[in-house]
């Protein structure tokens, strides 16, 4: 379920809305990699922390724990909602810190690619080859490790008709 802006300014504190406005798209590709990282320390705390008073709301609800203020707690709805403001922003900023890993990924591939041609021609230049796979010395025979079978085939023929002949007959009796 998508929860407007208006919703999750009504549900976070002034600090806990500034978090969650930078793990929006557009500011959120502006951050530095260590702002990245710290936000989403930040919202991890701050999620664990919301995580943990609505799951002793909805104890107090039910009766099971002790009420933290002066009554028990008769709805949770705020703080059930602050969670999945903060769940969603944390959902943001994992899927931002995943993209700009791959992205580094793709770019040290590209960059080992290129380093690898720049050996290979580098060596074709001095005349040596690297690392090819041409056999230097010839090719070596290799010896054939499967048994000969020194059954002829028309024997091994001759054997099976005489077996199917001689249970035809076991079974007509």
């Amino acid at each position: 379920m998508a929860i407007s802006r208006k919703e999750e300014a009504r549900a976070l504190d002034a600090d806990e809305r500034e978090l969650v406005d930078k793990s929006h798209q557009p500011e959120i590709q502006n951050l530095s990699d260590k702002d990245l990282t710290g936000l989403v320390k930040h919202l991890r705390e701050r999620r664990d922390k919301a995580q943990t008073i609505a799951h002793q709301r909805r104890r107090e609800m039910r009766g099971k724990g002790k009420a933290r203020g002066a009554t028990p707690s008769k709805a949770d709805g705020g703080s059930q909602l602050k969670l999945a403001v903060l769940a969603m922003a944390m959902r943001r900023t994992n899927g931002e810190v995943e993209r700009r890993r791959q992205l580094a990924a793709q770019m040290e591939l590209a960059e080992n690619a290129r380093r690898a041609l720049a050996m290979k021609e580098t060596a074709s230049r001095n005349g040596t080859d690297f690392n090819t796979r041409h056999a230097h010395q010839g090719m070596r025979a290799v010896a054939n490790e499967k048994a000969k079978n020194l059954v002829r085939p028309m024997e091994a023929g001759r054997q099976r008709k005489a077996g199917k002949v001689a249970q035809a007959k076991r079974d007509a009796v």
